[in-house]
């Protein structure tokens, strides 16, 4: 892509009619767009089933994060889940309207979140309940809620649009949990808002130390690494595992992973929690050995996700005892030696 241009490909399995309704979509879209988004686009049939649209102007790279928020796909999705390329480009902003935090009249806190990209916003709530931090937003209009859902995704939360009973209205939520694995910038907005609620003495002391808490981990589980338990099992074997309740937390560490260079199956094993029990994310020895290959063979942030990782390990192993170091050390330097 050239800093001034953005190239859009569709096709394939689509057929050629819904292609060419997509890309008509687009091209009105771009007539809906305001002043400071608007591109000269080309649309054009390309070699086989491909059709293309072409869109040049001074800041096309954000025009392409508007399409990675907006732009549907042939199954419900968005082309943002398609290409990493779009997640990427895709940079979300979370604010928080501080004159916001108020007590409502059933007497929960609540507070207003602003999350927006691409000059595209939508207003979230955030409540403080008894057991509960709980971000919600409702709207008649469903294609509202699902770029709240979509917004929210790129913050780090995981959550989907559900209709509310038999009305024609949808709503999009997440509790604690799962905000707190969310992007630091959401994380920040909530700490804040619970703050501010205890310092005014509209939350439990007790409870806000306990929400607070799990924001704090939920900074440790995104900018670092999670507590593997590390030891020999029966058969002498190295077993490195990490086992959350929180399905949302493996989803993160398998991400990590992932990005690190190690594929799921080869080099790792997960397993979603069930019916209250916990599941895993299991490395296998040969992805211990792959990781360590990659702290020195890797490049650039691969390379370096990986030695921390390695060296992580190694610390877990030493606090597990002698042997179990001497197992991890092992299969480490077997695996950089290779």
């Amino acid at each position: 892509m050239a800093r001034r241009s953005v190239v859009l490909v569709v096709g394939g399995e689509l057929g050629g009619g819904a292609a060419l309704l997509r890309l008509a979509t687009l091209h009105v879209l771009k007539e809906l767009l305001p002043d400071g988004l608007r591109f000269n686009v080309r649309i054009y049939m390309g070699e086989g089933r491909y059709y293309r649209i072409t869109a040049t102007g001074e800041d096309a790279a954000r025009f392409k994060r508007l399409l990675a928020l907006s732009a549907p796909s042939a199954d419900g999705g968005y082309l943002s889940e398609k290409f990493n390329e779009f997640v990427e480009a895709a940079r979300v902003e979370v604010q928080l309207d501080k004159d916001s935090i108020r007590r409502t009249e059933g007497g929960l806190v609540a507070a207003d979140l602003i999350i927006s990209e691409a000059g595209t916003a939508v207003k979230c709530n955030v409540y403080l309940r008894d057991r509960a931090i709980v971000l919600h937003f409702v709207s008649s209009d469903r294609s509202h809620a699902e770029l709240a859902a979509r917004l929210l995704r790129l913050a780090g939360v995981s959550t989907e649009v559900k209709k509310v009973g038999d009305r024609d209205v949808w709503q999009v939520w997440a509790a604690t949990d799962r905000l707190a694995a969310g992007r630091e910038e959401l994380r920040d907005a909530i700490r804040k808002v619970v703050e501010e609620a205890l310092k005014k003495g509209w939350v439990d002391e007790k409870k806000a130390k306990r929400w607070l808490k799990k924001l704090e981990e939920g900074r440790v589980l995104k900018e670092g690494w999670p507590k593997y338990h590390v030891r020999l099992t029966r058969s002498g074997a190295l077993e490195v595992k990490y086992q959350p309740t929180n399905p949302d937390n493996i989803k993160q560490v398998a991400q990590q992973l992932r990005e690190m260079g190690l594929e799921e199956g080869v080099h790792f094993s997960v397993k979603m929690p069930k019916g209250g029990k916990r599941g895993y994310v299991n490395i296998l020895k040969e992805g211990l050995a792959y990781a360590a290959w990659l702290s020195v063979y890797g490049s650039g942030r691969q390379r370096k996700l990986a030695s921390d990782f390695v060296n992580y390990i190694l610390k877990r192993a030493e606090k597990a005892g002698r042997e179990v170091y001497d197992k991890a050390n092992k299969i480490i330097e077997e695996g950089m030696s290779r």
